[in-house]
């Protein structure tokens, strides 16, 4: 379907068009879908540039891969042993055991309005380095100390019952 200008498409159906372009060489420009990448890649806001995949993926790179169960999946490389481990920037959990050879493409660039920014960019490695190693706190905030603070304005308000 195209819209605005823009061909709207499922990933089950781009994927072969970006295999093919990735193998000839070629970056493809997409839009992902989902949440799991925030604050970084907002859906339907940004833009990510595909390009293919080195020899060797580093610890931050940001590929575009296949699971096992055939979902398509853009997350952060954050650590290189066995395989790779991987996660969204939005997210909590690891995933461990990704394979090389799953991987389709790797991110070069994204584009927010009208500014592009490239993965090499020093504010944009200083995002990465930053936002992983905040990842524990920003878990204990939004798990322990935010229950806390819900269950404080719960007893705050306790004596003032609602319905």
């Amino acid at each position: 379907m195209v819209k605005n200008n823009r061909l709207i498409a499922q990933m089950d159906e781009l994927a072969p068009i970006i295999r093919e372009h990735i193998a000839r060489g070629k970056s493809v420009r997409i839009s992902p879908k989902g949440v799991s990448m925030l604050p970084m890649i907002r859906q339907g806001k940004d833009t990510v540039t595909l390009s293919p995949i080195p020899e060797k993926m580093r610890k931050y790179d940001l590929p575009l891969y296949q699971r096992e169960d055939g979902k398509y999946v853009l997350h952060r490389i954050v650590a290189v042993e066995n395989g790779y481990t991987c996660i969204g920037d939005n997210q909590f959990v690891y995933e461990k055991g990704i394979k090389h050879a799953q991987m389709i493409a790797v991110v070069t660039s994204f584009t927010r309005g009208k500014k592009e920014y490239s993965v090499t960019n020093i504010f944009y490695k200083m995002y990465c380095r930053f936002w992983h190693r905040s990842r524990a706190l920003r878990h204990f905030w939004r798990r322990g100390i935010g229950k806390l603070r819900r269950i404080f304005k719960i007893k705050k308000g306790a004596g003032n019952a609602r319905i």
